[in-house]
């Protein structure tokens, strides 16, 4: 690592981020050891100690909460800085972090391609993250979760969910007509990121239920619950974003349709009081590209 003052802030700012040393030089692509000299060279100029540390966790000391607070405005105008001057290029470089959704990965690969000097850092945890304290520029959520002090991109149409099996499935069991005949089902159920089953919600003419199915596979993960519903191992319940290509192909059938409920549009997100980055505009601009 450059021993600039600048980079000397950004690693604190990691740090700080992400109550890690080892998950910040990861973010900084630099060795913990040298991140480590590098903030400890800092605090031996200032005379302070920025981070408490054991051999367990890492926090902030009362001084490096108040000295994060103050850095953090001047560090934002710096970036805009260097980012308006690059705005100058041609087209946008650097790297974007997204928390992504798996399902839109054909709109990233159109973005790598049309965009060669960007890259691409992205998470696609199920689990609703803060994009600012973790540091991401953007993030997709369906448009009901955007957090109100965010601006949102309509990225798709408004989804629907779907019950899913596979023909072989079905030619085993009989289609069920109402919710309540899934209890009669083998189901694969979901795991949330909070450890809870997601029971499965239908709505129909204003009634409503929420059905706790059966079955002796759960699962955490999208695409594992599809590769399971085709190979006959049960039904499935997923979005239609999801399903799009297995209904199209013929690899997995819906049923009950008329009683799935609907969602709100996936949305891409981020903070309105910030600059934007070039090559978050150029995102913003492809999605609007799109139709629906």
């Amino acid at each position: 690592m450059n021993k600039t003052g600048l980079n000397e802030l950004e690693a604190v700012m990691a740090v700080a981020r992400h109550r890690s040393f080892r998950a910040a030089a990861t973010e900084l692509n630099v060795s913990t050891s040298a991140l480590s000299h590098s903030v400890a060279a800092l605090e031996a100029r200032m005379g302070v100690r920025l981070f408490n540390r054991t051999t367990r966790s890492v926090s902030l000391s009362e001084v490096g909460a108040e000295f994060i607070g103050t850095i953090t405005p001047a560090l934002a105008t710096i970036r805009m800085a260097l980012e308006q001057a690059g705005n100058h290029h041609s087209e946008p470089t650097g790297t974007l972090r997204l928390g992504a959704a798996k399902q839109i990965m054909p709109l990233l690969l159109e973005y790598l391609q049309r965009y060669p000097q960007m890259k691409l850092d992205i998470v696609t945890e199920g689990r609703l993250i803060d994009i600012i304290a973790q540091g991401f520029d953007a993030g997709i959520r369906l448009g009901d979760s955007v957090p109100q002090d965010m601006i949102a991109v309509d990225i798709s149409p408004a989804q629907r969910f779907a019950v899913l099996g596979s023909p072989d499935y079905f030619a085993r069991h009989p289609v069920p007509f109402s919710p309540l005949d899934l209890r009669k089902h083998q189901c694969i159920r979901s795991r949330m990121p909070s450890g809870a089953i997601y029971r499965w919600e239908f709505e129909r003419h204003g009634e409503t239920l929420a059905v706790d199915v059966q079955g002796a596979l759960t699962l955490d993960n999208p695409t594992l619950m599809l590769e399971a519903a085709r190979a006959g191992l049960g039904l499935t319940y997923l979005t239609e974003w999801n399903a799009a290509v297995d209904l199209a192909t013929g690899s997995l059938v819906r049923v009950l349709k008329d009683w799935t409920p609907a969602l709100d549009k996936l949305c891409l997100y981020y903070p309105g009081r910030r600059h934007v980055p070039a090559g978050l505009r150029a995102l913003i601009e492809l999605i609007r590209e799109q139709s629906f």
